[in-house]
């Protein structure tokens, strides 16, 4: 079942395409329209500051004004259309609610608003109308795209949002963070601003103290932005995909095999023995390997040193760890991609592909393998990011980390991080919670026909420990239910005898749920009642009886997240 998860598959990734793409296109039609404004009202093509002193100085607030006004105007129409029909227009909204839709008229009028405004040279941004109409191209193609895909029109909102913000400020990182902690409302990035706070203020630490210089020298060097270039960063993130599933599949059979050692000093000297004979290869496996990867970064080995390097890398990092040996696996990780990446960049400038410097796939390799192994492909980008100081590294970057991290994801390895793995579990979880129709938690409820005797309910009641029976009528269509309070009362009351018919004490007024109902619609209505149990039907024409929801399944479903 996990493998088909919308939270994180191809699907999602490949749609994020074309919708990055036209959102970027919207961005750059807004702002053309602007300049041909510019150019109508101003004759120029200057910014709005520089092109005002076209006109007299008295007219000026006569233009903004008259901007203003007709801003003024398409925006009341906007919000009249939203008044009538109670829709929601701002993307964030319609991300924050899992609306079906982007409103098309009322976000074109508030364009049209948007545009008067920044026109005329209001004090205002052109970001928000951007991100505001890419939103609505995504949700346009949302709709177009085949609903055997099971994309949320609402997810697609999203993806064209950050690929707009993204397109408008030149930061991809920034806007999806921003769209994902905004829209979404992950309350772990709120979390994370203290921990930014105190990385900085250690940054800043060790830079006072002389420690200023990127942790591995590529800062001087560009990423050349081609197809062949880009096709090497793809392969590379498969490639590195597959490294960081091996390793992770070598290091749970190593630490199996190390486990029928029970003391645990020979177990990690028999980890250190072994490791010290692969020494006898190359001393340089030996260590955390950041001096190798300087030197990898510099060029100091051949293709046959770097794949033999790179095997006898990945065995002493198994060994090691798998001998219960205290450490981390950034390093190591590192290294094993420096060495991959270095490794097929040299073997695709062999082939005579036009890859520019072949040391700077070090980096990449080195940002996919870390976020294969960890599972946390924005860790791994920064991370590199920030130890080379390489701007023009961005991209690559982002497409070789979550490329590997996807792989190792739909291989099903667990990360070397039990955290993570527990991160996925639960939203998988509330995934399956969000994606789960009532008709898959019904119980048997008990059921009689309206003519059978409150007696008789009673004792169902008593069998089954319900306090609630349901009344059927022959083909099976839901009538109502008795209370077996009410049949108390009113026996005590001497209002009803036993042999009397349920049919007299029925209530056909009782809420209901019905079988193709979400299970976040289930929550809802168990919400509105102090019911422990819903007759649950088949469809309300028909109201054929089914059986029951438990408010305590649901409960034991979403604890599965909670």
């Amino acid at each position: 079942m996990s493998g088909s998860k919308h939270a994180l598959n191809w699907t999602t990734l490949i749609i994020a395409v074309p919708v990055g793409c036209a959102a970027s296109l919207v961005t750059l039609g807004f702002r053309g329209v602007i300049e041909l404004i510019n150019q109508l009202l101003f004759g120029s093509d200057a910014e709005i500051t520089a092109a005002m002193h076209r006109w007299p100085w008295f007219t000026w607030p006569l233009l903004v004004g008259a901007g203003g006004l007709i801003a003024g105007y398409f925006l009341r129409f906007a919000v009249s259309i939203e008044k009538q029909e109670t829709v929601k227009t701002d993307y964030l909204e319609v991300i924050n609610a899992r609306l079906d839709v982007v409103p098309t008229k009322t976000s074109l009028f508030r364009a049209l608003s948007s545009i008067a405004s920044i026109g005329s040279g209001a004090s205002i941004g052109k970001e928000g109308p951007m991100v505001q109409l890419s939103a609505l191209c995504g949700s346009m193609l949302g709709r177009l795209a085949p609903t055997s895909l099971n994309l949320k029109n609402s997810d697609v909102v999203a993806m064209a949002a950050a690929a707009g913000l993204s397109s408008v400020y030149h930061a991809p990182l920034a806007s999806a963070i921003f769209v994902a902690e905004i829209a979404f409302g992950i309350s772990a990035l709120q979390r994370l601003i203290p921990l930014i706070v105190a990385s900085a203020a250690a940054v800043m630490t060790m830079w006072s103290l002389g420690f200023r210089n990127a942790l591995y020298p590529l800062a001087d060097s560009a990423f050349r932005m081609d197809i062949s270039s880009l096709l090497m960063t793809v392969v590379i993130g498969l490639l590195a995909g597959i490294t960081g599933w091996l390793l992770i599949k070598l290091i749970a059979r190593s630490k199996k095999l190390f486990g029928c050692v029970r003391s645990l000093p020979l177990r990690l000297g028999a980890g250190g023995f072994a490791v010290g004979l692969l020494a006898l290869l190359s001393t340089d496996i030996l260590g955390n390997g950041y001096e190798v990867i300087v030197r990898v970064m510099a060029g100091d080995y051949l293709l046959p040193g770097l794949v033999l390097l790179l095997l006898l890398k990945m065995v002493a990092t198994t060994l090691s760890v798998g001998s219960n040996a205290v450490g981390g696996l950034f390093t190591p990780s590192l290294l094993i991609g420096a060495l991959l990446g270095v490794i097929v960049a040299t073997l695709g400038a062999a082939l005579h592909l036009p890859l520019g410097d072949t040391l700077l796939y070090a980096a990449i390799g080195m940002a996919a393998v870390l976020a294969a192994v960890s599972q946390a492909p924005l860790m791994a980008m920064l991370m590199v990011l920030e130890m080379t100081l390489n701007s023009s590294l961005l991209f690559p970057l982002m497409i070789a980390s979550v490329l590997a991290s996807m792989v190792v994801y739909r291989l099903q390895a667990a990360s070397t991080y039990p955290v993570v793995s527990t991160h996925f579990s639960r939203s998988e979880a509330k995934f399956d919670f969000d994606n789960m129709l009532v008709a898959e938690l019904i119980i048997p409820g008990a059921a009689l026909q309206p003519n059978e005797s409150v007696g008789q309910a009673l004792a169902v009641s008593s069998l089954k420990r319900e306090r609630y029976v349901y009344v059927i009528n022959a083909s099976g269509q839901f009538l109502g239910v008795v209370s077996i309070h009410d049949i108390s009362r009113k026996v005590l009351a001497q209002e009803i005898t036993l042999d009397s018919p349920v049919s007299v004490v029925m209530d056909d007024n009782f809420p209901v749920a019905y079988q193709n109902q979400s299970m976040r619609e289930g929550w809802e209505a168990f919400a509105r009642v102090t019911l422990e149990r819903l007759p649950v039907l088949n469809n309300p024409q028909e109201r054929r009886f089914l059986g029951a929801l438990t408010k305590t399944s649901l409960i034991q479903k979403a604890q599965e997240f909670l």
